[in-house]
């Protein structure tokens, strides 16, 4: 079964990006470029919430015609608000999310990753349905901002799978979930 994977960048005190959606505060570097390529060769399927996508339709270069698909792999987006019929291009789920990721669990493919959002991540995990946490941690603490993790109904174990410091005093962690 395909495992559903939740992560991505956070600073220190667990903020995805700041208050106003931006994350220049992201340090990259070779070190962080081969993670990311090693990492992404995993999935084939890309899950995340409207204000993820929008973020990712926002990067994409200038003069380049938008794609539906920002991240170049088969991707949901789930939100109660996008318009289905003005998005046809676009994999739009308003129903139960944790339905939904469930059976695509168990379709054939390579692994899910779920991209920012961590409001999508509380539904999801309180479904059960998420099997991994992995975060590239930098040093920084911003103080506010996008939280990686929203109040729970209950308390999840994680077993660190993985721990690579990195030369830009970045460290990336992976732990599977347990419960």
């Amino acid at each position: 079964m395909r495992k559903v994977v939740y992560g991505g960048a956070c600073s220190l005190d667990g903020y995805l990006a700041r208050a106003d959606g931006s994350y220049d505060w992201i340090l990259f570097g070779d070190e962080v470029t081969e993670l990311l390529k090693e990492s992404w060769s995993r999935f084939d399927t890309m899950l995340m919430g409207r204000k993820t996508y929008e973020v990712g339709l926002k990067s994409e270069p200038k003069g380049k015609k938008k794609a539906k698909d920002p991240y170049g792999i088969e991707s949901y987006v789930f939100s109660s608000t996008l318009d289905p019929k003005e998005n046809e291009d676009l994999n739009i789920i308003s129903t139960d999310a944790g339905g939904f990721v469930r059976s695509l669990k168990e379709r054939d493919g390579k692994d899910i990753c779920l991209m920012g959002g961590g409001l999508l991540a509380r539904s999801l995990f309180e479904a059960g349905v998420i099997d991994e946490v992995g975060f590239n941690i930098h040093p920084i603490l911003l103080g506010s901002g996008i939280p990686s993790f929203h109040r729970m109904t209950s308390q999840l174990n994680l077993e660190l799978a993985d721990c690579k410091p990195l030369k830009n005093g970045c460290v990336y962690v992976l732990y599977n979930v347990i419960n």
